[in-house]
């Protein structure tokens, strides 16, 4: 990590913030831009980052200024993981149910594909926000979206379901086997795995891959696929703050001590890790401002 002085960090936080405000700002827009052409019928006002507004010499001589830009951080975090919350609504509870978009531009062996395929593609990529929010995708496309590639590995004998059981858990998905099983009996029945018996366990294996057919993968390219790339984007840049992972050297003590400890949680990207450093950096402010 990079020594830098208690008046540099300050700079380096405000650097780190202003370049998050522009994210926010820009991938705001173009959410909602590509979302108004298809989405908007099922809800005009998705839940969208809120603006960032950070004025450099008010955040690096004003203490209560900084705590109140860093608390307007905290929630357009919120906000960011709010709206990948809407898309999802939106997509499983209503564009892939009551979307005449959908019925006319897919056909019918590609909606069903499309349904796996996008919880695939969107759960696959955000573990973490699978882990914090698995209620939003009906279960049996989250089933298959966690173990496709496990299941479809090359000579691979194929996974039990008492596997697949505990691939869940550990996104905090807690089934019994027979939940389990059942699930995968409706995945079976959409024609996407194959079981077999085998003692006391039944053995999957991918028997359709999660592909669409050439038009499909156009008609999906153009209408689709700029929202259902946002969330992977914003969260790999927005869940970004590694450029605080610093030591800072000015003074020795408690103090220090305490901030050291908060930027240490940086290094981790995400929104669990970024969402607790800021909200430690609101607290360490707050305390300097009682203190004075």
């Amino acid at each position: 990590m990079t020594d830098i002085k208690e008046d540099q960090f300050l700079v380096k936080l405000y650097d780190v913030i202003y370049k998050l405000s522009i994210i926010a700002k820009t991938q705001s827009f173009r959410f909602k831009k590509e979302w108004d052409l298809i989405f908007a019928q099922f809800n005009p006002d998705p839940h969208l980052i809120r603006p960032i507004i950070i004025e450099k010499d008010n955040f690096l001589k004003d203490n209560n200024y900084r705590i109140h830009v860093l608390n307007t951080l905290k929630v357009a975090f919120e906000d960011c993981f709010h709206t990948i919350k809407t898309l999802l609504e939106t997509l499983y509870h209503h564009f892939f149910n009551d979307s005449n978009v959908f019925k006319e531009n897919f056909s019918e062996q590609d909606q069903l594909v499309l349904k796996y395929f996008v919880a695939f593609t969107l759960l696959g990529n955000l573990v973490q926000y699978n882990m914090l929010d698995n209620e939003t995708v009906p279960l049996k496309y989250n089933i298959l979206a966690r173990n496709y590639l496990m299941i479809k590995v090359k000579d691979f004998r194929g996974l039990k379901d008492s596997e697949i059981m505990e691939n869940m858990k550990k996104i905090r998905i807690n089934l019994t086997l027979t939940d389990t099983r059942e699930y995968l009996n409706q995945i079976e029945k959409d024609g996407f795995i194959q079981k077999q018996k085998k003692g006391n366990s039944n053995i999957y294996n991918i028997t359709k891959e999660l592909k669409l057919s050439k038009e499909g993968e156009e008609k999906y390219n153009t209408l689709l696929r700029p929202l259902i790339d946002w969330p992977t984007g914003i969260w790999r840049s927005f869940y970004n703050i590694r450029e605080l992972n610093v030591t800072v050297i000015n003074h020795i003590g408690e103090k220090i001590e305490y901030l050291n400890s908060i930027l240490e949680g940086a290094a981790t990207q995400g929104y669990i890790a970024s969402h607790q450093v800021i909200e430690k950096l609101i607290k360490y402010y707050s305390k300097e401002k009682n203190n004075t």
